[in-house]
């Protein structure tokens, strides 16, 4: 699945997620290329580079290009949270990306609808094997964890990005009804990982992005948004890295 001789570079989408991983790096090195810090060294005896995406797509994409091309990393795990949109999928629940799309990616006339210009692609699918093991180390690392009494789901699908915080219902039904229109149905909205894909694409880099539903990218979606992500998306997060990393130290 992954050659744990070359790292494998750890995204995070908050600080937070970050910072409890880099408690827990052995031998750290830390370097700041194009304005950002990259954490190398060792987890659970597994090379690694951790790294904030910082928001959007263009600033996960310039990240992601200097994880491949200077620290050479063998695949890319993404971890963040994100707005539900899948009828399924409730707030403290888990989606695994099997691929990504943007929502905001509209070239037509000149290529259909939601087409990355140039490429003849829509979706940008996430690396099979990377996928299943995220959500295998999903599935056990959340083993008894609870959000306002519930166990979290694990759930598979479409993720799509797109360079806005979507946060209201109407806006939320506009977005979903136009993919559904196309053939694409999401289980939830964030804003990088559909950059991430692409990159990690166009370099033959092996990757897959795990989300947590911190609301329903409804008039909600601001409500106690930083306590969730202590609290439940950090937590989250550093587990599922945890039962990963110990997955390909075996």
């Amino acid at each position: 699945m992954i050659s744990v001789e070359r790292p494998l570079a750890i995204l995070s989408a908050l600080a937070e997620e970050q910072a409890g991983l880099v408690e827990r790096l052995q031998d750290a090195q830390c370097q700041t290329l194009a304005g950002r810090e990259f954490w190398s060294g060792a987890l659970q005896g597994v090379p690694v580079v951790l790294a904030l995406s910082r928001i959007g797509k263009v600033a996960a994409a310039t990240t992601t290009a200097a994880l491949v091309s200077h620290f050479q990393v063998g695949a890319i795990v993404f971890t963040g949270v994100a707005g539900g949109v899948g009828r399924r999928v409730q707030v403290g629940d888990v989606v695994v990306g099997t691929g990504y799309v943007q929502h905001d990616m509209d070239a037509s006339p000149l290529f259909p609808r939601y087409e990355i210009p140039l490429t003849g692609q829509t979706v940008i699918h996430a690396d099979a094997s990377l996928a299943r093991a995220l959500a295998f180390a999903s599935v056990v690392g959340l083993q008894g964890i609870k959000h306002a009494g519930c166990s979290a789901t694990v759930h598979q699908g479409l993720i799509a990005s797109g360079d806005r915080f979507v946060n209201g219902v109407e806006e939320t039904r506009t977005i979903v009804s136009a993919m559904q229109s196309a053939g694409h149905e999401a289980l939830a909205v964030e804003m990088e990982g559909a950059a991430v894909a692409q990159v990690c694409h166009d370099y033959g880099v092996p990757f897959a992005a795990v989300r947590t539903i911190s609301d329903r990218a409804d008039d909600s979606a601001h409500v106690d948004f930083p306590v969730f992500v202590r609290d439940v998306a950090s937590v989250y997060a550093q587990r599922i890295v945890a039962e990963l990393l110990r997955t390909l130290s075996v």
